[in-house]
């Protein structure tokens, strides 16, 4: 069977369409708008300096990854340490850093 094509929807669809000179100009505004906030971009060093961007020091992007997967795990490890090692509140309350004080778990009630 022939395909058939109703003119009717034919020219409706057509006038749908924006008009191609209407499509250059949109165009044509939003290449001007997009130069013109490229042309006012903060520069790489004000970006690093607002901590927008990251100091990679001239780094490849991989590598920049990599070091800053590591610093992360060194100052887990240096935290995790440091918790281990920090003295217990008995220790604390011994030396008189900290008092014992009513209703605490471990502290004698008083009378």
């Amino acid at each position: 069977a022939p395909l058939y094509i109703n003119p009717c929807s034919v020219t409706t669809i057509m006038s749908a369409r924006p008009s191609q000179s209407r499509q250059s100009s949109i165009d044509q505004e939003t290449t001007r708008m997009l130069e013109q906030m490229l042309a006012n971009r903060p520069d790489k060093a004000t970006l690093v300096d607002r901590n927008i961007l990251k100091d990679d020091n001239g780094l490849a992007p991989s590598l920049v990854a990599a070091k800053e997967k590591l610093q992360r795990s060194q100052l887990e490890d240096q935290l995790a340490n440091a918790i281990a090692q920090r003295p217990s509140r008995q220790e604390l309350e011994k030396s008189g850093i900290l008092r014992a004080s009513e209703g605490e778990a471990g502290a004698p009630a008083s009378t």
